[in-house]
């Protein structure tokens, strides 16, 4: 029996992917295509992350689609309202059908002689095969089965909870108890506000500061013009001032650093003294080295001032029974350790690939725009900006998957691969990045390119114009027919 086939497999049910199928139906009506995704549920990260107080660190007029307006108060919205927006996009273009639950994809084989992927689908204990002509990968770029925590001195003996906040319990119950928060990221600075609300006191412990913003949970403009002009309209007036805002914002970051944190800093030295910020809150790197923490409204500020919470900065020697020894000396009681440590970086989903019989490494491969890869045809990934919202660029990157598509089907060359045939490309990591959870794994990534196309531009206004409207055909990307090893044949 033949295996079915799709036009497109997407991977991943979550933000990437509905944005993914919404496009292909609204650019590619006549495509076939099934989303299969591992869980059982729509939503990804936001239905993953249960955690307390969990929200986003962007703005939902830049992290929404392009396509479906923002319609609530909250700018900075909270998991369940972004969970209810994606599933609700869903419904409203009939995506739902799509997908297929409880399957994930493990490995994809590409013949050259037949234009098409193989695919292979855990599902139920079984292996179940497609085949499809394109493959794009929206599940992401971390592992669902576990979250990152380091291998802490002595924490076998500690007779409290420790929990990670990818794995929440939905049973924990903090209420009156003694909190630490290891960690000093969005997960930590959002943790540790919401769980003072309850418990009998957070402490939140980093090695080293992080950059804190505060901004308010509400977008006042926003709601304004919401009232007196058509949604979407609206919708896109403050999306084009938030997109602006925000890369003039990080360009100055990147020309002007010193002047940047003093400007960050100054209200929090106002707030809490010069001694206990500059201890706290003033990282040893510049601003956007790592990805800045928002504070909506000053929660985590309010929670500091009322005594509710605190910032201890500091390093493990060992835990004990009862809590933490610092290397400082000081010990930190605790009924509940909660390890907000950072995610496991996944490559491509976690899918084998190979093409024509040989297996891709895809640290010997190169990112072609940021979602294509070297020498591996009609495969695209989804993976949004670190200085901005994610759906800024997986928007992108829909419409330019579409394109492709679309060229493809025109000119009757099935096979899409992009081919470096330039000797002085030199490699880079695929991020540039200083995070810990970033450098953990930028080995096992693709490399990006020292100049275009090969380089990721974490710029919305370059890859607007290189993705929106620059020509396909660019001698890097070529469209070839079936019968021959795609990276071979002429355009």
């Amino acid at each position: 029996m033949a295996a079915e086939h799709f036009d497109v497999v997407i991977v991943g049910a979550g933000l990437s992917g509905v944005g993914a199928a919404r496009h292909l139906q609204t650019s590619c009506p006549d495509r076939t295509f099934v989303i299969f995704e591992g869980r059982d549920s729509i939503g990804g990260t936001w239905d993953l992350f249960r955690y307390p107080g969990i929200r986003s660190d962007s703005d939902m007029y830049t992290l929404g689609y392009a396509f479906k307006p923002w319609r609530e108060a909250k700018a900075i919205a909270d998991g369940p309202s972004i969970l209810k927006y994606i599933r609700d996009a869903a419904a409203e273009g009939g995506v739902n059908r799509h997908i297929r639950f409880g399957s994930k994809v493990t490995r994809a084989s590409w013949s050259s002689e037949t234009a098409a992927w193989t695919v292979d689908v855990a599902r139920g204990g079984e292996t179940v095969t497609v085949t499809c002509s394109f493959i794009f990968l929206c599940g992401g770029y971390y592992s669902y089965d576990a979250g990152y925590t380091p291998d802490f001195p002595g924490i076998e003996a500690f007779e409290g909870r420790v929990v990670h906040p990818q794995m929440w319990p939905q049973d924990l119950d903090y209420a009156g108890k003694r909190v630490v928060v290891i960690g000093s990221g969005a997960t930590a600075v959002t943790l540790v506000p919401e769980m003072a609300k309850t418990a009998a006191h957070v402490t939140m412990l980093q090695r080293s500061p992080t950059y804190v913003v505060s901004r308010p949970a509400e977008d006042k403009l926003a709601n304004t013009l919401r009232r007196w002009l058509p949604g979407m309209i609206a919708y896109n007036l403050i999306r084009a001032r938030n997109v602006l805002g925000g890369m003039y914002f990080f360009n100055l970051c990147r020309t002007k650093p010193a002047q940047i944190r003093d400007f960050m800093l100054k209200p929090l030295r106002e707030r809490f003294g010069g001694e206990y910020v500059e201890r706290h809150f003033t990282p040893r790197y510049n601003p956007w080295d790592q990805r800045l923490c928002l504070v909506p409204d000053d929660d985590l500020f309010d929670a500091i001032d009322g005594g509710r919470a605190s910032v201890i900065t500091d390093q493990i020697a060992t835990f004990t029974q009862k809590g933490i020894q610092l290397v400082s000396g000081e010990m930190l009681d605790a009924d509940i350790v909660v390890t907000a440590t950072g995610l496991v970086l996944e490559v491509w989903n976690g899918i084998e690939l190979s093409v024509d019989g040989q297996k891709v490494q895809a640290a010997d491969t190169l990112a072609y725009k940021g979602m294509l890869y070297e020498g591996v045809p009609n495969l695209a990934s989804s993976f949004g900006y670190t200085n901005a919202s994610w759906t800024l660029k997986c928007d992108l990157t829909c419409e330019y998957v579409c394109r492709i598509l679309n060229h493809m089907k025109a000119t009757g060359r099935p096979i899409a691969t992009p081919v470096n045939d330039d000797p002085g490309i030199g490699r880079e990591p695929w991020l540039d990045f200083s995070s810990g959870y970033v450098q953990r794994a930028m080995d096992k990534f693709p490399k990006q390119g020292t100049k275009a196309p090969w380089r990721l531009d974490q710029n919305y206004a370059k890859d607007l114009m290189n993705l929106r409207y620059a020509r396909l055909e660019d001698g890097v990307l070529r469209f070839s027919r079936a019968n021959a090893p795609a990276a071979k044949q002429a355009a």
